[in-house]
């Protein structure tokens, strides 16, 4: 029998499989970046079909497969429902997800990574300009390369010099 880890964590991105089934790059809190893939979930009778969508903060159990992991069940938390509303801010979002799928491989906790995105993205939502939507994003992008060790944490004076030391890191992954 097989061991079914329960956990939460955030969906960054997911594409089809088969007739109706889908995989997900979830990123969660107590076994770090996963793929997963949940069978039949595109059938309108599914129940995980209204709960396991891009970009979404889920609480979910897993069993580990031979080459990936299944999700058996999901439920949906009420943080982060307003973040994929404002266009402006699921872009953003999109290309978080889109650099933590690029940094992150294998299976490997980082739950201080987890909890700064986590606050990251609450500031996200709650941004009321696109300046300060600008500065949340650097400063999420800054957070998940010095948990990944790619930059080290210092005082940085302004916007451009923090842009500048991100460059440099991902320049510098060659990823």
């Amino acid at each position: 029998m097989h061991h079914i880890h329960h956990t939460e964590g955030i969906i960054l991105g997911s594409r089809n499989f088969g007739e109706a089934g889908k995989c997900y790059y979830i990123l969660t809190r107590d076994l770090g970046m996963i793929y997963a893939s949940a069978q039949g979930v595109r059938k309108m009778s599914s129940k995980l079909r209204y709960i396991l969508h891009d970009f979404a903060y889920v609480k979910i159990d897993l069993v580990q497969g031979k080459d990936f992991w299944r999700i058996t069940t999901g439920s949906k938390t009420s943080e982060l429902e307003d973040l994929t509303q404002k266009l402006e801010i699921l872009a953003i979002f999109a290309k978080i997800a889109g650099l933590l799928r690029r940094l992150l491989t294998g299976v490997e906790k980082n739950e201080p990574l987890f909890t700064g995105l986590l606050d990251g993205l609450s500031l996200l939502q709650g941004a009321k300009s696109s300046n300060e939507l600008k500065s949340i994003e650097t400063n999420i992008v800054l957070l998940i390369l010095d948990k990944l060790g790619y930059v080290e944490s210092t005082r940085i004076k302004d916007r451009a010099e923090a842009i500048n030391i991100i460059n440099q890191a991902l320049k510098q992954s060659h990823l």
